[in-house]
């Protein structure tokens, strides 16, 4: 399909009351993204014309920041999914092509259904088609009277009688409609149900041909509670986890990993048990990813070892090779290919060269309280145990810092850098001390 000939309305401004939250239902998340986020990712990957989301009035700023470039137009009241399209109608004012209508609470749907949907339009030159399912349990569903792959007509549950409450062919409410139907069947669209609202699927029993596909019902479910915002976190959540080891990754316990929608990771990758990951990670192949650790915007590159219980935050990439070990905290900091910070360390705003050796208990200070400073470790430099180094400060290639320092000046390359106190020991002192107690 041309990308002229698609667009694209997201029916989101739902109060979604049994949420029970201050935030719009739509801006619940999955996988660290809301939902909205969701269908306007799986939108785009259509490449629409344009795409339109339908919001209430008082969301509209807080749709904001996850609708980009795309168009939001306001549903005063709220009168049923046929009114909410029908305030989409001056946003794509001249489009004549189909137009593809989407849920904001109904994120798990992938691209490769829509596209199927969308090809069953045109192959069998219909008006309009529709998304239907077979449900386990039909109730709250709108029933399909079909034949074959004709529709017929939909028949909501409360309006419908004995005999159609017993069918369990449902209606997902996803369809495309031509854009001349739609607007031509929506400005005549009745309200003369039990809801007294005007339901978008009515407007198919009036098209000379309406017909629809099939999907699992898994994949439209819609969102209206905690439960079921849960029940399809783990639907994502398994979905993604099938898709990265088909494509060659080894999840040593696959029900404890999460992933985020735009997570990469390459073949022969290996990821332990309870392995977390924020937006923005890339994880290159041959690396592997002990259990108990979180990532978040970063770079792992090719046969680097992180964990287990590691923390590397945004702007942190780990270069080839490199060993990232417990405990240990990388933000916004660059670690060369073979080196090491194995064990309880954290190491900020920092660049680690080539095979240098960060030691147990080293602290990069890189806050003062109001500013941020860059600490930069030369290849081959060797930071002893529990030592601190105060931002700015530079350790040059081969250079030695001596175990429990306190370094805040530069140590040239090859130099041996200490800063502590001359140890000292008084004969007796403990022994007295001891006995004094036991007195």
């Amino acid at each position: 399909m041309a990308e002229s000939s698609l667009a694209i309305i997201i029916l989101a401004a739902g109060k979604g009351t049994r949420m029970r939250s201050a935030l719009p239902k739509v801006l619940h998340q999955i996988a660290g993204l809301p939902m909205l986020g969701h269908v306007i990712y799986t939108a785009e990957s259509l490449s629409p014309q344009k795409i339109v989301i339908v919001a209430a009035p008082d969301q509209v700023e807080q749709f904001r920041p996850y609708t980009g470039k795309h168009e939001i137009v306001v549903q005063d009241e709220q009168l049923g999914t046929g009114h909410a399209v029908r305030c989409a109608k001056d946003a794509l004012k001249n489009f004549t092509g189909d137009v593809l209508i989407l849920y904001g609470d109904v994120p798990l749907v992938r691209p490769e259904t829509l596209r199927r949907l969308l090809h069953k339009k045109h192959f069998v030159h219909a008006d309009a088609a529709l998304l239907g399912f077979h449900a386990a349990n039909p109730h709250g569903y709108g029933r399909l009277i079909a034949t074959a792959d004709r529709l017929i007509r939909i028949v909501e549950e409360k309006d419908a009688i004995a005999d159609e409450r017993e069918i369990h062919l449902c209606s997902s409410g996803l369809m495309s409609v031509s854009a001349p139907a739609l607007w031509q069947e929506l400005s005549s669209l009745k309200n003369h149900n039990a809801q007294n609202e005007f339901y978008l699927p009515d407007i198919l029993a009036a098209l000379p041909h309406a017909c629809f596909t099939m999907t699992d019902e898994s994949e439209v479910m819609g969102i209206n509670d905690r439960a079921q915002l849960a029940a399809a976190e783990s639907i994502w959540q398994t979905h993604r986890r099938d898709d990265a080891m088909m494509a060659g990754v080894t999840l040593q316990s696959p029900e404890t990993i999460i992933f985020s929608p735009d997570t990469e990771i390459a073949a022969d990758v290996t990821l332990g048990a309870h392995v977390v990951f924020g937006p923005g990670v890339t994880v290159e192949g041959g690396a592997e990813i002990l259990p108990f650790s979180h990532l978040e915007g970063c770079v792992i590159k090719s046969g680097a070892r992180v964990g287990p219980f590691a923390r590397i935050r945004p702007g942190s990439v780990i270069g080839p090779d490199a060993r990232i070990g417990n405990f240990v905290e990388i933000k916004n900091s660059n670690i060369g290919a073979g080196a090491k910070a194995n064990h309880l360390s954290y190491i900020g705003d920092t660049t680690v060269g080539a095979k240098a050796n960060i030691g147990a208990g080293t602290i990069t200070c890189n806050y003062d309280g109001i500013n941020k400073y860059k600490t930069d470790i030369g290849p081959g430099a060797f930071i002893g145990s529990n030592s601190a180094l105060i931002a700015p400060v530079f350790i040059g290639e081969g250079a030695i810092i001596g175990a429990g320092s306190v370094i805040s000046k530069d140590v040239p390359s090859g130099a041996l850098g200490i800063a502590r106190v001359v140890q000292k020991n008084i004969a007796g002192w403990a022994t007295k001390f001891f006995s004094k107690e036991q007195k």
